[in-house]
């Protein structure tokens, strides 16, 4: 199976992949990309002003259209149309050099628009706040379905460049849902309003703030303390299996996309192995890790494997990669699964050409991941396959 493959370079190809995975309606994706096209033989970082110039003229569009919807009293419409123009906002702001101009501004327009258009379609998603020392983690809950009591849920952490917003799109939660499980998507310190809007950076250590998320999430009355469990995708498949390995409270894991060594990763992205999952990606992780130039950048990423952390895993998890991801070679998947020795049910799931997801975090097809991780804690955590 092959990944939405218009431009001449993997990395607009993958953002429109994952948007299209996300809600986007192909028409509006052909208007946003055909004016592009000539722009990408320029290369991925040249074009993206015109990248996000293009995408946001959409999304400005959808807005009107959705308050002609919402003067005549139809949310129900309105509500579609300002999550996708919210997801070509968060698309084109993704995709622009840290510090571009507009680049904040067309953060905030996503997040109010997702907002909006989610509580008019009438979806069960609540941004909340999570206590983090003088900070505060933002997230988004989406309850259990047919659940009478307290419920099982799972912890659903961001990769390098992804938000929360686009967690929840990547329809994990509803099917979590469907299982009787609840969902937390998560902007940890590095990724979505943590860092653009509080400056937290991303660390190593990703228990500092895996336990508070945790602790917050076992209080609620609606989860059971007991049967919580932790998944992440892209450099989450690096911050979920570390949590797990150090917060035993966690009673599952698994990862959409292994990413035992992202250490190693940088070292070969430097010789130019492998594709970067963004444009201007150096001058992005070092935004992400606040790191002031390159050495500092790689100091800071040097503790981001595993070798020594899956052994501590000592509850069920899943390691799930896709046969062909270009970003993070599947040997990585191998080294997670064959080091979670203490795990009492470990399981490696390889999405090959005979189902698809083979590309990075499934970009060529996401419902066999979400499907598969979902059914995974149904299992583990007490949920419904049925």
């Amino acid at each position: 199976m092959a990944m939405f493959d218009y431009f001449p370079n993997y990395v607009w190809n993958l953002s429109v992949s994952i948007a299209m995975a996300s809600g986007a309606e192909l028409g509006e994706i052909m208007d946003m990309c055909q004016p592009l096209l000539a722009k990408a033989e320029a290369g991925e970082d040249a074009g993206t002003p015109d990248f996000m110039r293009e995408w946001m003229k959409v999304a400005d569009k959808l807005v009107n259209l959705a308050a002609e919807d919402e003067a005549k009293g139809r949310l129900l419409s309105a509500g579609p149309k300002l999550q996708r123009a919210a997801l070509y906002y968060l698309t084109a702001e993704r995709m622009q050099a840290h510090g571009s101009e507009n680049r904040l501004e067309t953060f905030k327009k996503g997040i109010a628009n997702f907002l909006k258009g989610t509580e008019y379609a009438g979806e069960d998603v609540t941004r909340m706040e999570i206590p983090y020392g003088e900070h505060t983690i933002p997230v988004l809950y989406t309850r259990a379905i047919g659940v009478e009591g307290p419920a099982p849920a799972v912890v659903y952490l961001n990769g390098l460049d992804s938000n929360k917003e686009l967690l929840y799109w990547s329809r994990l939660p509803q099917e979590l849902a469907k299982r009787g499980i609840s969902t937390l998507c998560v902007d940890q310190p590095g990724t979505g309003e943590s860092l653009r809007l509080q400056g937290m950076p991303a660390i190593s250590t990703s228990e500092d703030w895996g336990t508070p998320v945790y602790e917050w999430l076992a209080a609620r009355d609606d989860v059971d303390a007991d049967r919580i469990g932790i998944t992440g995708i892209s450099l989450g498949g690096y911050y979920a299996p570390r949590v797990c390995a150090n917060e035993p409270r966690f009673a599952a894991g698994a990862v959409w996309g292994a990413n035992h060594n992202w250490a190693e990763v940088q070292q070969k992205r430097l010789k130019r192995e492998g594709e970067n999952p963004v444009p201007h990606y150096w001058q992005h992780v070092h935004w992400v890790f606040g790191a002031k130039d390159m050495d500092d950048f790689l100091e800071k990423a040097a503790g981001m494997h595993l070798n020594g952390q899956m052994e501590k895993i000592k509850v069920p998890f899943l390691v799930t990669h896709g046969a062909g991801d270009r970003q993070i070679a599947l040997e990585y998947a191998h080294q997670s699964y064959d080091q979670l020795v203490n795990s009492p049910r470990r399981e490696l799931k390889i999405f090959t050409d005979r189902e698809g997801g083979v590309e990075h975090v499934g970009a060529d097809n996401m419902s066999f991941g979400r499907s598969y991780i979902a059914d995974w804690f149904a299992e583990t955590l007490g949920g419904r396959l049925s």
